[in-house]
């Protein structure tokens, strides 16, 4: 054992004397390439004395480095995330001007735009040069990683929790349905799913399960870790007796969301015993967290959700690492915008401004944060770490769900399952990593680009408000306006618009192919006669266009209705209605999914979605995206469930896994399970039905 400490120790010093060769070299290239570079006091300096100055000043740069930068980062906590890639090059730029300053004899000199570019070449070649020395060395990685999280646990004081029983990872891939991920794992795109399903000794099951009417992160993630998405109704929705918009995205929202959850249930979460959230919208209950939403709202020494950063970027390696691959997505992204853009692909929307920016922030930043913060937490013995993989879902929405694009996010993330799997083999407890996503994603043009307006001029123009231009002008435009003016026994004219109705204008809000539609000025939830005495064409406008499916709405007289194009009518109040009528379409399960939504307290006046093909699939979103989710509708409605046949099943045989609370008490289950004595399910069970195998898949 002492010898191999010995080796080790011998192993990374040969690495430092490398790189510190390798960024001396670096330096004299540059010192000769840049003119306000320089490493010599004047021109008649000697070969001899200007190489030994770039030892130094490369000595002290990567001395400074190891030294200022854990603390350098603390402090760019407080910035908001995606200010901190850029801020990186400017403190390795004011590093290296520090270094040059320590150089005898005031050798070294640069202008400070200049040292900005020296420090990020530098630390390029550095880290490259680092990673080419330990690309092979698992011990060199692990030790690393254990370095980082022994500290962050001596920080944190308490037990590691190792007591011999396994742990469990619950990893989210998000947005990644269930036949998005089968077909990826028979095409090569996903080895290690391939491996867990197909492999000569396949360890894991794969079924699909089906989600609420929203079928979006928000209420199926506040289902899963809390176990309650009573009244989220869509990722956004309008409350009448606060007059607020809640958008799940939002700090405060989300946690507006996890309290209600926990007091409906009167329970913390699925990781309120020694669990770690990572890179969620909520904490499920636990104690470690890293990019949680809910709590980002938080001030103070409780708010932990960005101690992830400064555990990830206080190694200037990996702070480095991210940086250039951050670049490199950026020019990734506007690369494959462009090469759409001449190649006249379709459906297709915008994708500059930030969009770059933000995408190479989900695909690279969050998931290079969360696998460090995941790895930190299986080496020291974490009992439940729930995690989230955002980089598909972002990339499908703007791309397309089954793009080339978002086909190689699938691969990037296969290397993390890899390498999360790779490092379970050798830490202190075993652990069962079970994979699932929180929805699909359903393709399809845009509600706009296909009919020329938006959700909200068409509720504007059937309530015979004004309406912008352009959509006034498209034929969806002109046949509301008619509407209304047939309606209230006008005929069609092109004049100025008719105004009816309250004095507020209608709330219209979108969450993927869902619609949501409030009236202010009518007291808790507005009636379908409330509304045609309003609006007398508005109902009969929305449910007869051709890109929408179906509306919700609550009748005085008939109570709950599903209303349809031509006058189709279903009663969802009368005993035994089903998935008839203009529900048929939506598949299984849409009547009670649209039941349950029915009874929420905060169910918009109108509820909307789209149009759907059941051959192909295809949606229309009303926001500007080709890919999407929150309604029903094809794919974004089936995700999958992954897990090892050391679990039991998640649900008997012949039954299907039904909402995303439904999941929570499977999840819950298998945490119980693993806190006892381990009875394993023999892996020759196979896949039947729709645990099938890869090589099933056509």
């Amino acid at each position: 054992m002492r010898a191999g400490r010995w080796r080790r120790a011998g192993g990374t010093l040969l690495r430092v004397i490398a790189v510190w060769a390798v960024s001396t070299l670096t330096m004299l290239a540059l010192a000769g390439i840049l003119p306000d570079f320089q490493l010599k006091a004047d021109n008649d300096d000697s070969i001899t004395r200007i190489a030994l100055t770039a030892v130094w000043g490369a000595g002290a740069f990567g001395l400074l480095g190891a030294l200022v930068w854990p603390l350098a980062v603390r402090a760019l906590l407080l910035v908001p995330a995606l200010v901190l890639g850029v801020l990186v090059f400017f403190l390795n730029g004011s590093l290296l001007l520090i270094a040059l300053r320590l150089i005898p004899d005031g050798r070294g000199e640069s202008a400070p735009e200049t040292a900005v570019v020296v420090a990020a070449v530098m630390s390029a070649v550095a880290s490259a040069t680092s990673g080419a020395l330990t690309v092979r060395d698992d011990d060199a990685y692990r030790h690393r990683i254990s370095r980082l999280a022994e500290r962050r646990r001596r920080r944190q004081g308490g037990d590691d929790g190792r007591t011999g029983l396994p742990g469990t990872l619950f990893l989210q891939l998000d947005g990644v349905g269930h036949d998005v991920l089968l077909r990826a794992a028979a095409a090569g795109l996903m080895p290690t799913v391939t491996h867990w399903l197909d492999g000569p000794e396949p360890t894991h099951r794969l079924i699909p399960w089906r989600t609420d009417w929203s079928s979006q992160t928000g209420a199926s993630q506040l289902g899963i870790l809390h176990g309650s998405n009573h009244d989220v109704p869509a990722f956004r929705w309008y409350e009448k007796e606060t007059g607020e918009i809640l958008v799940s995205s939002r700090p405060a929202s989300a946690a507006r969301m996890q309290r209600r959850a926990i007091e409906r249930t009167k329970d913390g979460g699925l990781l309120t015993f020694d669990g770690a959230s990572r890179g969620n919208l909520f904490s499920g209950g636990a104690d470690q967290l890293a990019l949680v939403l809910s709590i980002a709202a938080r001030r103070g020494k409780s708010n932990r959700s960005r101690a992830g950063y400064f555990t990830y970027f206080s190694d200037p390696a990996n702070t480095v690492r991210t940086a250039m691959s951050f670049v490199a997505e950026v020019c990734r992204e506007i690369g494959q915008s462009t090469r759409a853009r001449l190649r006249g692909d379709t459906p297709r929307i915008k994708r500059g401004g930030l969009y770059p920016f933000i995408r190479a922030f989900a695909t690279v930043v969050e998931r290079d944060v969360v696998v460090a913060a995941v790895l930190g937490d299986m080496l020291v013995g974490r009992t439940a770490v729930y995690a989230d993989l955002v980089g598909y879902d972002e990339v499908a929405h703007h791309s397309g769900p089954h793009s080339p694009d978002a086909r190689k996010v699938l691969e990037r993330l296969d290397r993390s399952l890899a390498l999360i799997a790779k490092l379970a083999e050798r830490t202190p407890r075993a652990y069962r990593i079970v994979l699932l996503s929180d929805h699909g994603q359903s393709p399809g043009e845009t509600f706009a680009g296909a009919y020329g307006l938006t959700l909200a001029d068409l509720v504007r123009a059937g309530c015979g408000l004004p309406v912008p231009r352009g959509a006034a002008r498209s034929r969806s435009g002109a046949e509301a306006r008619d509407a209304v003016r047939i309606a209230l026994h006008r005929p069609p004219a092109e004049g100025g618009e008719d105004q009816t109705g309250p004095t507020t204008d209608p709330v219209v809000l979108a969450s993927g192919n869902l619609g949501l539609i409030s009236f202010p000025d009518i007291g808790g939830r507005a009636t379908s006669e409330q509304i045609d005495r309003l609006h007398p064409a508005l109902l009969s406008t929305l449910a007869n266009h051709p890109g929408i499916g179906f509306l919700l709405v609550r009748s005085e007289e008939f109570g709950t209705l599903v209303l349809g194009a031509n006058g189709a009518r279903l009663r969802l109040d009368d005993p035994g209605v089903g998935d008839t009528g203009p529900l048929a379409v939506f598949g299984p399960g849409a009547a009670d999914a649209v039941r349950r939504t029915d009874g929420f307290p905060h169910v918009a006046d109108i509820m909307v979605n789209s149009w759907h093909d059941p051959v192909s699939g295809r949606v229309h979103a009303f926001e500007e995206q080709i890919g999407s989710h929150g309604g029903l509708g094809g794919e974004q409605g089936r995700p999958f469930l992954l897990s090892p046949f050391t679990l039991s099943r998640p649900v008997a045989e012949g039954h299907e896994l039904i909402g995303a609370e439904q999941v929570h008490r499977v999840l819950r289950r298998w945490l119980r399970e693993c806190q006892g004595p381990q009875v394993p399910v023999p892996a020759t069970e196979g896949p039947r039905r729709e645990e099938r195998a890869v090589h099933d898949i056509p």
